[in-house]
């Protein structure tokens, strides 16, 4: 198996003689493709390759040596460049009076082919643009580790993630409200930042009043649908599951849909332009005029390794951050004069803390770290959407597999998509590969009946309209996350995913080194209730695949080991075996450093502030009171806009 586009599209540049040969020679319909549309082809991925750089790699200029006595200050400095990270470090700068330091432990990701197109997210987890980490063994998941990539580059996980800009359910950020006690947080307030997202104009069903018109984030454009997408979202309807005309509304979020542009439906929309190219944070906010004001400094390929802090007044304050390029490299030291903000995201921004001297104090001395305060609740509450893949071989000969470009046949279908998608900006090269969604609740009757399903479940949802079973569905089927699943038979995975659980696990220090990845243990599956719900979620999903007109494209007689044609035949004692063994991550933990009352192992409070230490926030998703029933990115986004205005008003009084 290889990696689904990797690799394919820089061999286009490499050998374009050789696959204009390959289209001369090939007769019949691809014929037509000539020599020219490839040099235009050549050009335009050459596009992304070639950009002048506005970032920071001579850190002398924006910092002094650690040795040395005088270092260089900013008003806030940003550690983390990543999906809040980008947007904190362009609204706080639009005040020009706030110097504003950005550092990033990887680059920019507009130059990376794996990140613009949007069917390539999957190929750049494995790349140097993502962190490589993998969970402890899990007790309750046949004692397996499970690959647990995020993003390293200028938009952190927005740069490589699935571009599913759905936002979590409005009871969601309700409970946020009541466990922070500040109803700032609730939906009728907080919503009014994902006004600042800007959807396509003609997603004829979305509701105007409840979308913004001036926003930098694009979502919505997204042209590719296969077949069997629409076969689902039918069979979805047809076992009780309601289409939802727009995932993102303060009703609630239960429905089935597609992730792309219908005039017919809308649903859930993409992070994709009108360029039909991904919008990850660091596109729509750090823009070259957010990149030319004489305020901002970014630093790429830089790690923090240690947040400094001073006594003053009896207090504890953070004032500094201390970087370097590589292990044993020059350390680099930058000042803040009022804010320092941790947007590492939900597994390092704990893991920089407690290295710092910020965290459990017993776990931190068993690591000879010397105590700075003593903070319980960093990285005590680990939460994960965990999910589970299932594989169907069809009949259509239609689906992605041919993204592997493993055999003659896929690779001219590659090229000729690659072709198709730089004159028109559409086809599968345009799709998230993830095209449409069913989000529903474990309860309900019509999905489950009663007769069937006569056991009750605890409703760990936030409320009534709140789902807690998503099912994604794929037009390929996808093996260890980024591996095309037998490129030479055609198969559609449904993804599985448990969106509120129970379960709840730890970011612990491997080590006192800040090179050292943290032990990393969502304790999938701990709870019964986890694995209830999730036989539940692949009960529906079979029934779905078993109805009509989807069923109608299953090739159900298909013996091969590796697809999933058994599974209805299974009694829940069995599936219970599956669900331990495949469960894995959708890529959305969160709340290791949890926006709560101190004395209920909160972390920050209501203005993402660190207890007990001044001048230290933190803002991205490890700072989630409750998990979202959806997909994270957006609340980041709107979380990181909301602190932005908090801060701007408090240093301007």
């Amino acid at each position: 198996m290889s990696l689904y586009l990797a690799g394919g599209m820089r061999k286009i540049l490499d050998a374009l003689p050789i696959i204009r040969a390959i289209f001369q020679e090939e007769a019949g319909y691809y014929r037509y493709i000539s020599g020219g549309l490839l040099a235009i082809l050549a050009i335009n991925l050459r596009h992304f390759l070639v950009r002048r750089s506005r970032f920071v790699t001579d850190y002398s200029t924006v910092a002094r040596r650690v040795n040395d006595l005088s270092y260089d200050e900013f008003d806030v400095v940003i550690v983390g460049g990543g999906t809040a990270g980008c947007v904190l470090a362009s609204r706080l700068t639009e005040d020009p009076s706030l110097r504003v330091l950005v550092i990033e432990a990887g680059g920019s990701g507009k130059q990376v082919l794996e990140s613009r197109l949007p069917s390539a997210w999957g190929p750049a987890l494995r790349t140097q643009y993502g962190y490589q980490l993998y969970t402890t063994p899990q007790v309750h998941a046949n004692g397996k580790k499970k690959y647990m990539p995020r993003g390293k580059l200028l938009g952190g996980c927005s740069s490589v993630n699935a571009m599913m800009a759905q936002y979590g359910s409005p009871s969601d950020f309700d409970e946020w409200a009541q466990v922070t006690g500040d109803q700032s947080w609730s939906w009728s307030s907080f919503n009014r930042k994902f006004e600042k997202f800007t959807p396509d104009p003609r997603l004829s069903q979305t509701d105007a009043s409840q979308r913004g018109t001036q926003g930098p984030v694009e979502v919505g454009y997204f042209t590719n649908m296969w077949k069997g997408c629409e076969f689902f979202i039918k069979s979805g309807i047809n076992i009780g599951i309601p289409l939802s005309p727009d995932f993102n509304l303060a009703e609630g979020s239960i429905g089935i849909n597609r992730f792309l542009l219908s005039f017919a439906h809308s649903g859930v929309v993409t992070y994709v332009s009108k360029r039909r190219q991904r919008v990850s944070t660091e596109t729509a906010y750090l823009t070259d005029a957010v990149l030319s004001r004489n305020n901002l400094k970014v630093v790429v390929h830089a790690r923090a390794t240690r947040i400094l802090f001073e006594k003053v007044d009896g207090r504890i304050r953070a004032v500094g951050v201390n970087f370097t390029s590589s292990q044993g490299g020059q350390s680099f030291q930058a000042r803040a004069r009022k804010e320092i903000i941790l947007s590492s995201g939900a597994l390092h921004s704990p893991h920089l803390l407690m290295i710092s001297g910020v965290g459990p104090a017993d776990h931190l001395k068993g690591h000879g770290i010397q105590l700075v305060h003593d903070l319980p609740g960093v990285g005590s509450h680990l939460v994960d959407h965990p999910v589970v893949n299932i594989r169907c071989k069809e009949r259509t000969g239609l689906t992605s597999n041919f993204l592997s470009a493993v055999g003659f046949l896929n690779t001219i279908k590659f090229v000729k998509a690659m072709v198709q998608y730089q004159l028109f900006g559409t086809g599968p090269i345009a799709s998230n590969l993830g095209e449409a969604a069913a989000f529903f609740r474990s309860d309900d009757p019509i999905v489950f009946p009663s007769k069937d399903f006569p056991e009750k479940i605890l409703d760990s949802t936030s409320g009534p309209e709140s789902p807690d079973l998503e099912i994604i569905h794929a037009p390929l089927a996808l093996e260890d996350h980024t591996n095309v699943f037998e490129p030479s038979i055609h198969a559609f995975s449904m993804y599985v995913a448990l969106l509120r659980p129970t379960s709840v696990g730890t970011v612990r220090l491997k080590s006192a080194s800040p090179w050292e990845d943290p032990l990393i243990d969502p304790n999938y599956c701990q709870t019964q209730h986890d694995v209830d719900v999730l036989v539940r979620g692949l009960r529906a999903a079979l029934k779905i695949a078993q109805t009509e007109p989807l069923s109608s494209i299953v090739d159900a007689d298909s013996k091969h080991p590796g697809l999933d044609h058994h599974l209805p035949f299974l009694s829940d004692e069995e599936l219970v075996q599956v669900v331990r063994d495949r469960v894995e991550t959708l890529y959305h933990p969160s709340s290791t450093c949890r926006m709560a009352p101190l004395k209920e192992n909160g972390v920050v409070d209501s203005q993402q502030r660190v207890y007990g230490i001044q001048n230290l926030r933190i803002c991205d998703a490890s700072t989630f009171s409750t998990p979202v029933s959806g997909h994270p990115a957006g609340a980041c986004i709107a979380a990181a806009e909301k602190l932005s205005d908090i801060i701007k008003l408090q240093l301007a009084s």
